[in-house]
Parts: structure tokens; sequence; C-alpha cells
């Protein structure tokens, strides 16, 4: 399972609405087939396998990350060809947690007469397709904050300058996590001190799809000579309330942007209702590298799932120079956002601590 777990991941970045699968042929203790899904409309990870093993199949052990799909979908159902294909077990890691399928691709096998099991790594097959399952279960995509700060947490200089505080393997990482989300999310003020690009440009897609650029704009005051408002690909959706300039929004749209209405909240955009709606044009896995505010507006409404916090040995002792995140009112040290981190990693002289959100006790100032 170790195996068809490494397999999946291979998939990262390119699955994409699917989840990553892996699979694992076993007969006679000796692997005789392996494959892994590499994007959609191409065959599921069990086909590949069954396909590499030819007649080994017969009796064989199969392995597999997820439970097998009883469905049609742009592929006909795996059930159909593991049954054909004689495999006498099937050991998978976890349910599928699509309500829809859930349960229907093992009660097939077992009812066909296939052995099978259940659970085996399954935290680690679970954590593999996480964005995935928080997308089928709740229709909302899983919110990821990416923040770059200094030892002393902040995010840029006096003057707001922010490039760059972490040195250029950190860089490269982000890249690298840009590649395997869905979109790339920030507010309009991001876009009015940056003029980013968010796109993955320090390493190769490598079959990747590049992901989407989602600006927060509740006015849309996005200037049109900055580079998110020249449109292309990947395509940029631009969130808004009713209160926008409808001159602009048209101008916009003629270039190839998606402009996205949404019900506002106190004037700005309603990111309770933004979730979803991006969760409904597919977006399992949001990578947000917006600026303080956007970042407190999500932290306090509940709304993130991890945080990516890159570290750089430095600090700048001011007072006056923005923090990573800003807004929030903590009322005494034992409330605030609390976190359960992860893991640890050293890039090149930075750190990068990546932390599970559990909640918070705060509120917006």
């Amino acid at each position: 399972m170790r195996r068809a777990l490494s397999l999946a991941a291979r998939g990262k970045g390119k699955t994409h609405p699917n989840p990553m699968v892996g699979a694992v042929l076993v007969k006679e203790k000796k692997i005789v087939g392996e494959g892994y899904h590499k994007g959609p409309g191409k065959p599921h990870a069990e086909v590949v396998a069954l396909q590499d093993a030819g007649d080994a199949c017969r009796g064989a052990h199969l392995y597999v990350t997820l439970e097998p799909c009883n469905h049609h979908g742009r592929t006909p159902p795996c059930t159909d060809a593991i049954i054909d294909s004689g495999v006498a077990r099937l050991v998978m890691a976890c349910d599928d947690p699509n309500p829809a399928v859930r349960g229907g691709g093992a009660d097939r096998l077992a009812q066909a007469g296939v052995r099978v099991e259940s659970g085996l790594l399954e935290a680690r097959a679970h954590e593999l397709n996480a964005a995935y399952e928080k997308l089928v279960i709740t229709g909302r995509p899983l919110v990821e904050v990416k923040v770059a700060a200094t030892a002393d947490g902040r995010a840029a200089a006096r003057d707001g300058d922010s490039k760059w505080i972490t040195g250029v393997a950190a860089r490269t990482k982000v890249h690298r996590m840009r590649r395997e989300c869905d979109a790339v999310m920030v507010g309009k003020g991001t876009v009015e001190a940056d003029d980013p690009e968010l796109t993955v440009r320090m390493i190769p897609l490598r079959g990747a799809r590049p992901p989407l650029r989602v600006v927060v704009d509740s006015r849309l005051t996005l200037h049109l000579d900055c580079r998110l408002a020249q449109g292309g690909e990947p395509g940029v959706i631009v969130a808004t309330t009713a209160y926008h300039d409808e001159g602009k929004a048209e101008t916009l749209r003629k270039r190839g942007l998606e402009i996205l209405v949404l019900k506002d909240k106190e004037g700005r955009v309603d990111l309770k209702e933004l979730l979803p709606a991006l969760g409904e044009k597919g977006i399992a896995h949001l990578l947000v590298e917006g600026g303080p505010t956007l970042v407190a507006s999500l932290f306090g409404q509940g709304l993130v799932d991890r945080l990516s916090l890159f570290l750089a040995p430095k600090v700048f002792g001011d007072k006056r120079s923005p923090s990573w995140i800003e807004g929030l009112v903590v009322t005494d040290p034992g409330s605030g956002i609390v976190l359960v981190w992860r893991d640890i990693c050293r890039l090149g002289e930075d750190l990068l601590l990546r932390a599970e959100v559990l909640g918070s006790k705060v509120v917006k100032q």
C-alpha cells in the first residue's frame, strides 16, 4: 500500500477534479503490475495496473488507495475491469467519501466474489486527497493560506515592499505549491502592491494544469493596466459585489476575465458565499497568497484549513511594518487561532512551518 500511495502522489496537480489514486497488483509475494491515475479522461489507476499485469491478474491481490468506482463517468467502472480480470482479493486504503458513490464499488466487488478489505494506511490516503474529500462532502475547497514573514512576523518593510523576504528555495517551493493547487487567490491590496502574475514559473508544469487566478475586489477597483487585468491563460476570476463599476466589468469580460458577483457582508465580498461558488467551478484546493486583510478575514470567519508559514531569518523590529495577519482582536492570552503543527522543513536559509487550523476565538476589529 505504501507503494500505491507513492504512485498516487505522482498525480499531484494533474488529476483535478478526480482524486489521486495508485494501485499495485501482487501475486505470490511479487509485484506484477502497478499504475496511477494521470488525469481526467485517462484510465484509472486500477485499470492501468491490470493492463500492466496482463494474465498475471488472475488470483492476484490488488492494493488500491481509494475505493474503485462503480459508475460510468469519462471512463467505464473500474469494478467491471477488476471482476473480469479474475483478481481474488482487493485491499483498499479507504472508501470513496463522495456520498453519491461511497460503498458502491466495494459492495459490487464483494457480490462478485472478490474478497474486500479496507483501512490499510487509511489516514495517509485521506491526507493525500484531503482537498478532494472536502469538496465532495461540503461543496467548498480546502483553503490553504501561504504567507512569508520575518522571524518577528513582519510580511513587508514599512513602505510595503515585500520582495524578497524569503530566498530562492522558498520561492521555488511556492511555485510547486501553485502547481499542485486548483486556484491561487489574492485580494486587491496584493494586486495594487505587487502586481503579481500568480502563475507557475520557477518550475516546469510537467503535465499539471495551471491554477486559476482569483482576485477578491469588492468594488472592482482593479487597475486595467495590472497584469491580472490582461486576462489570458490561466483564467482569471474577479469576485466582487453589486457595488462594482459595470463599465469596468464589461471591459474585463471582453478581455476574458470572469466577473463573479456575490452577496456583500458589510460592503465587502462575503467570503462564505465565495468559497462554495468556487467549489461549484470544481476548485478543490485553494491557495491563498493574499495580504493581511484578506488573510485576517478568512481566519476570523473560520474558513482556513491549513497554514503554510515561510519564516526568513530576519528581524525587522518595526511595529509600523505590516504583519502577515492584521485586524483581529484577541481578548486574552488563552484565546486566538488554534493551530496543530504538521511538520517543519528547511528551505535554504528559510523555514517552512505547516499547520492544520482547528479554529479560533478571535473577532474582526
